[in-house]
């Protein structure tokens, strides 16, 4: 394993430069080198919402205004709407310099309209082409929704290596979004010809979060991207440690339910609890990024950008607290219960379940938890609800007799490396009975690493601040759940 470490910034702290000049390009933890470091970059803040949709409500951006119509072009009006603000990054960051020059503001402009109208044309050809019958615009969507993506990574990494240079730090910008490349070849490959000359102990790389692949990276990780980079960086240079940079501490809570005074940062933890926090919503890192460090015995450190003397969250395989305890009250809200009962079902399992599953995976619902009994399953999914009447009538035309029930609930749970300790659940249930929190279902697993509760949707901040209150906070913590090192 070599000396270097591979770090990825997130896209709020991508919107403070000083901040990641500052506290963290210049405070590299224990070492005595600005280099020996490999930075992947996210787009900046509300970028790839514009260039895609919206992560969280799903409007549209570029891309689905693209993919909606063929006869009209809004889409055209919502690139320019990503270019302006785009523009106005570069001013903000660029601007004018102390003798007056705005050379490096025309240079970030000019390169970015040039991948922006490049976008343009090919968008406009291929609108043209698709309007021929022919060709159909579906088959050519998923290479559409790459190149846009692209362009938002290229843009935070090409100016944060040239400010960077600007203030005296040997940064190199590595694009591996493979804009106008002929060559298609796998993310690895891509990967080692973008670092066969580089010479980490005296470059510094900003490399861009997206990469171009032969199989598509978004295709199949989707918003997860950036991560899968920076993983098969860290595995590919066989790097000593990897780190995030987001702008908040990886805590026992989120501060604005429980109060900032009462979460506590969680110092060490396993990849175990990563993935079920990835489960949530409330991801550390893509779990299929995760696979890879993990395989490979790499730790990764998670670090708030605006804290830099705090040692952040250190996450390895084999790390399991010293006292079985909550490390984490976690949820999410907006989930469907989504049932089918049928009395026929008690002995004829496999041949319903095969079918509730083969049902959510054509319509892409996302599985978070799933309950079942003798005659019934339930499948707790984050989506909407077009998507939950859709699969459910498709579920009627298939068990016609069955029963097949929809409601909208918050799942709230309890994270911890270990909690084999008796009493655990029955402390959790009593902190929700307290408050009158009715448990509509439960889960715990076997690996004792989580308990789920599944509650009415109004609950749920009261749900998440009782069983922090109960199981978090009656330890004294100080700075950190098991402060790293």
């Amino acid at each position: 394993m070599n000396a270097h470490s591979v770090e990825k910034i997130g896209g709020s702290s991508m919107s403070d430069y000083v901040a990641i000049r500052d506290n963290i390009i210049k405070k590299p933890m224990r070492r005595d080198t600005l280099y020996q470091r490999v930075f992947v970059v996210s787009a900046y803040a509300g970028i790839t919402d514009g260039l895609l949709e919206h992560k969280k409500t799903g409007e549209p951006g570029v891309y689905g205004l693209f993919a909606d119509s063929l006869e009209n072009d809004s889409w055209s009006k919502a690139l320019e709407d990503v270019k302006t603000a785009m523009f106005d990054i570069n001013k903000s960051l660029f601007g004018v310099n102390i003798s007056g020059s705005d050379e490096l503001l025309v240079q970030a402009n000019s390169f970015f309209d040039e991948r922006i109208e490049d976008a343009r044309r090919v968008l406009i050809n291929l609108q043209k082409i698709c309007q021929h019958g022919h060709f159909a615009l579906e088959t050519q969507l998923a290479t559409v929704r790459e190149m846009l993506c692209s362009i938002g990574e290229a843009h935070s990494a090409w100016n944060t290596a040239t400010l960077l240079k600007r203030d005296g730090i040997n940064a190199c910008y590595i694009d591996l979004t493979g804009w106008r490349t002929t060559e298609h070849v796998s993310l690895d490959q891509r990967i080692k010809i973008a670092f066969a000359d580089l010479d980490l102990s005296s470059q510094l790389p900003i490399v861009t979060g997206y990469a171009h692949s032969e199989s598509g990276l978004m295709s199949s990780f989707d918003r997860g991207y950036s991560e899968m980079t920076f993983s098969r960086i860290a595995v590919i240079t066989q790097a000593k440690e990897t780190v995030i940079h987001k702008e908040f501490h990886l805590s026992s809570a989120d501060p604005r339910l429980v109060g900032e005074a009462n979460a506590v940062p969680i110092g060490r933890t396993n990849y175990d609890v990563g993935d079920h926090l990835a489960n949530l919503g409330m991801e550390a890192i893509h779990p299929k990024a995760a696979k890879g460090l993990r395989y490979n015995n790499i730790p990764l450190r998670v670090k708030n950008t605006f804290e830099p003397e705090h040692t952040g969250t250190l996450i390895t395989c084999d790390y399991v607290s010293e006292k079985p305890c909550v490390e984490i009250i976690a949820g999410c809200k907006g989930i469907y219960a989504l049932s089918l009962f049928d009395q026929d079902m008690t002995g004829s399992f496999n041949e319903y379940d095969a079918m509730f599953l083969s049902v959510i995976h054509r319509f892409k619902a996302y599985i978070v938890s799933k309950d079942v009994n003798a005659n019934t399953i339930t499948h707790y999914l984050r989506t909407n609800i077009k998507t939950i009447k859709r699969i459910g009538a498709v579920l009627g035309e298939a068990f016609p007799e069955a029963e097949i029930g929809q409601q909208k609930v918050a799942i709230v749970s309890a994270i911890g490396s270990d909690l084999n300790v008796p009493g655990i659940l029955a402390k959790a249930v009593n902190a929700l009975s307290e408050k009158n929190v009715n448990i509509l279902a439960m889960h715990q697993s076997m690996r004792q690493v989580d308990m789920q509760f599944i509650i009415d949707e109004e609950d749920y901040v009261t749900a998440v601040q009782s069983l922090h209150k109960k199981l978090v906070e009656v330890h004294d913590h100080g700075r950190a759940i098991k402060l790293a090192t």
